[in-house]
């Protein structure tokens, strides 16, 4: 039995529901989500327009939140040769949460790039959401908040914490981070990115950048405790940020493989796909520009085999307040 196949029959690897499922978001704006999910969801190559946040974060008053907005979305399709020209092809039918925000996905494809993204949270969804966050989550501190690089321990230049099922733990740069209980808030975003992804996860790891001075450097998401094929799906909240996608071969000077950049914007949810982690390493560069507070919250699939024992983990540290 291969390693794809042990994962996938001993963790529900995949989600089958074609149903519709209700997400309750009663606890963060009094609306209740409703995808439409077939079993597996087609994507196909699309371009979506900007959306505009008229609002800094934490600064809606409260006529503004209970204001329906509506998201002006125009979506084309597109098919990508290796000359980089487009043939524009319609666009496949999208999934509806009841807000009114199209749930269509926009697909990168490049040699052994697999990323779809969309707007999953409408703008007040996502205030409301990360409002939550800000009060209800703590991060890690003392040895937990460090990683190794070049032998030495620094501090990870942004805020980070991990909650997940009960004694998994993620290894990654020399530190082992166990994951604390699921909250109601996380459990409930876990399973709307499930619905929509068609994809299980058992953990997820916060990033809390507060401006653009904290960043995250150039690294592949290919730890032996992650599930093999699974994807990793990545939600934003707050500042937008960009994402950047380099190749191994360009990283190493083999050859002049282009960058991708993806902006992620207020609510948007990015799906990276195999085998784009065994390829590409991706990063979210410093930026003088973003003055305002980030979240990112990464859904993973990891396995419980593979995963080291808490026991053997250093001391959680204190909550941040």
């Amino acid at each position: 039995m291969s390693k794809r196949q042990a994962c996938s029959e001993t963790d529900d690897h995949k989600i089958t529901n074609d149903k519709c499922a209700n997400t309750s978001l009663d606890k963060l704006s009094n609306v209740e989500v409703c995808v439409d999910l077939v079993k597996k969801p087609k994507f196909t190559t699309v371009k979506v327009s900007e959306t505009v946040m008229h609002h800094p974060i934490n600064s809606l008053d409260s006529e503004t939140k209970d204001e329906e907005e509506s998201e002006d979305i125009t979506v084309r399709s597109y098919d990508h040769d290796e000359t980089g020209q487009v043939e524009e092809k319609k666009p496949m039918p999208a999934h509806t949460i009841s807000t009114g925000v199209k749930v269509d996905w926009t697909q990168i494809r490049k040699e052994n790039l697999d990323v779809d993204h969309t707007i999953l949270y409408s703008r007040r969804e996502a205030y409301a959401i990360l409002a939550r966050c800000e009060k209800e989550l703590s991060y890690n501190e003392g040895d937990l908040a460090k990683i190794q690089m070049f032998g030495k321990w620094i501090n990870i230049p942004r805020k980070q914490v991990a909650h997940g099922d009960e004694g998994l733990t993620y290894t990654f740069s020399g530190n082992t981070i166990p994951a604390r209980p699921w909250t109601p808030l996380l459990n409930e975003i876990r399973e709307h990115v499930a619905r929509v992804t068609g994809y299980s996860y058992n953990f997820v790891l916060i990033n809390r950048y507060k401006d653009g001075a904290d960043y995250m450097g150039e690294h592949k998401d290919d730890e032996k405790d992650l599930c093999p094929g699974h994807p990793i799906a990545s939600l934003t909240l707050g500042q937008s940020r960009d994402f950047v996608f380099k190749h191994q071969d360009r990283k190493s000077g083999k050859r002049p493989i282009e960058t991708v950049t993806v902006q992620l914007k207020h609510g948007m949810l990015l799906l990276m796909k195999d085998p784009t982690n065994s390829f590409w390493y991706h990063s979210l560069p410093k930026r003088a520009g973003a003055l305002g507070v980030r979240i990112n919250m990464t859904f993973r699939k990891m396995q419980r085999s593979k995963c080291k024992p808490v026991r053997s983990c250093k001391k959680v540290g204190k909550s941040v307040t």
